[in-house]
This record gives structure tokens, C-alpha cells and sequence, in this order.
């Protein structure tokens, strides 16, 4: 008798990490990412490696260990044993989104290295969390003597003055609401999971969009739909990526979806507009 499966495409296999907000497998997700890049990459290979990583680390760590001690031995292991840092010279390589390529490099962005530096802190019982923090991922751990921020690209422990100097450029005063008033503690919220995927795809889409490689950007549209299936916009752009690559049926049905449910004003007649377009090249 012959049996046949179906094998889960990377996308399937995806959303199974990201469907649930309370059983949702953070860095599994992410290594999972660079699937579409890299179609022959086994997850669970590199979950292993990161696993060997942490064994080396506790081998290291005395019996009594407390957190600022398993903090310190953490940093010194990734940031100075074995290098981990940002790609300063390629920032905005794709690879610096693939978690298994940063294991390799060790080279990579914020987010990226953050959550590679997680994975361990957390295998060591450390309380941490990531912070979405504008323009750089950062995380926190929490001590016995209070919370630290640390910059995941170097380890450094950052002081609310120095968090303040970096929020600078973010701060905009608006009408409705002084951006210079905000206190920086709420800039310093733990992201949640969903948040942190999001952030990882919205990097690389925005360097696929200007790199106008349509194919990789609808790529990831399809993940950030799967992520955030009522996130009207992403089907707005994924419908845009399908428009650019000819695929008119499919960029209709995404633009028309995003028309019945955005309640975004600002571009809704540009998108009509294109709708119209895409309409008279299809008759």
C-alpha cells in the first residue's frame, strides 16, 4: 500500500510557529525565516547548534551562580569569545535577518543578534525580554538590583541618560500629542513575540522594496500576512509586489481587500486609482 504525505511548505510550517499568542515559538520563527532564501535550511540544525552553544556556556558557570554572574559570563562568551557584533559594513545584507546565517558570520543587526543572545540568556534561567525600541532592538534583563538595558549589538549596559540621547531623533512633537513628554519608560516595554516577527520582516521587506526585488518581497508579505492576518496594509503592499511581477488577478483581490477594510484615508484613492488601472489592463 503506498502512503503519501503532504510535506508542509515553509510557509505552512511557519504559521504553525505563529499561531498562537501563548505557545508561540519565538526563535524557532525567526531562524525559520530564512527558509525562503535558503530552501534547503534545516531548523532543527541550527536549534542544535544554539543548544551546543548554551552546553559550552554552562560548563563555564559555577554551581551558585546568580543572574549578574550568568549576565557577565554570557557577555563575555558571545560578545568577546566569540565575536558576535553588528555588520557595520553590510548593514542591510538580508543575511543580517537570517538568524543561521548570523550563527555563521557572527555578524548581524540588532534584532538579529538579540535574538541568538536571548535564546542563551534564557537556556541560563535569566529574566529577559526584547525591547522594540525605535531605530534599535534592544533587551532587558532583569536583576536583583533592578533592569538593565543592553545594546545586543555590544553588550553594553545603557543608563536612562544614554537611552534618552538615542531616543532623540525618534522624538517628534505632533498636535495631538508632545512626543518630548513621553516617558522613556514606555519606550523600554517588553515586545511581544508577534512584534518582535514583525519587526524582523518589516527590515527585510523594506530593503527588498527598495531594491525593487519583487518576487522576495511577496516572499515576505506572505509571512507578514500569515503574522498579522488583519494588518490590511500588508495585503495593500503584497497586492502591489503581485501588480509589479504581472500577476493582475492576485494583485486585484489584495487591493480590493484592502479598500473594503483599511480606515487609512490617506491613500485610498491612489490605491482606487491603480485598482482602475490594473481593471482596463486586464480586459
Amino acid at each position: 500500500m503506498n502512503l503519501s504525505y503532504d510535506v508542509p511548505t515553509p510557509l505552512d510550517y511557519f504559521a504553525s510557529l505563529v499561531q498562537s499568542d501563548g505557545n508561540f515559538a519565538l526563535f524557532e520563527a525567526a531562524v525559520s525565516l530564512g527558509q525562503d532564501e535558503y530552501p534547503e535550511l534545516d531548523v532543527q540544525a541550527v536549534l542544535g547548534d544554539v543548544d551546543r552553544l548554551l552546553e559550552r556556556i554552562r560548563r563555564r558557570l559555577p554551581a551558585d551562580a546568580g543572574p549578574l554572574q550568568k549576565l557577565r559570563l554570557l557577555n563575555q562568551f558571545f560578545f568577546k569569545d566569540l565575536a558576535f557584533g553588528g555588520n557595520l559594513n553590510n548593514y542591510y545584507d538580508p543575511d543580517n535577518s537570517f538568524v543561521h546565517a548570523v550563527l555563521r558570520t557572527r555578524r548581524g543587526i540588532p534584532i538579529s543578534l538579540a535574538l541568538l543572545w536571548m535564546e542563551l540568556a534564557q537556556g541560563l534561567n535569566l529574566s529577559v525580554s526584547g525591547i522594540g525600541f525605535p531605530g534599535h532592538f534592544m533587551l532587558k534583563v532583569n536583576l536583583p538590583m533592578g533592569q538593565a538595558v543592553i545594546d545586543p549589538m555590544t553588550g553594553q549596559s545603557l543608563s536612562r541618560e544614554e537611552l534618552s540621547e538615542r531616543l532623540e531623533p525618534y522624538r517628534r512633537p505632533s498636535s495631538l500629542m508632545d512626543d518630548m513628554d513621553t516617558p522613556l519608560g514606555l519606550y523600554l516595554q517588553s515586545a511581544p513575540p508577534r512584534d518582535i516577527i514583525a519587526r524582523m520582516l518589516h527590515n527585510l521587506k523594506e530593503i527588498y522594496r527598495t531594491q525593487e526585488d519583487w518576487p522576495r518581497m511577496l516572499a515576505v508579505q506572505e509571512r507578514l500576512i500569515v503574522l498579522l492576518p488583519e494588518a490590511w496594509p500588508e495585503y495593500r503592499d503584497r497586492g502591489l509586489a503581485h501588480a509589479e511581477m504581472g500577476n493582475t488577478e492576485q494583485a486585484l483581490a489584495d487591493l480590493e481587500c484592502y479598500l473594503v477594510h483599511t480606515e487609512d484615508l490617506v491613500d485610498v484613492n491612489a490605491i482606487a486609482d491603480r485598482v482602475d488601472e490594473l481593471r482596463r489592463e486586464g480586459d
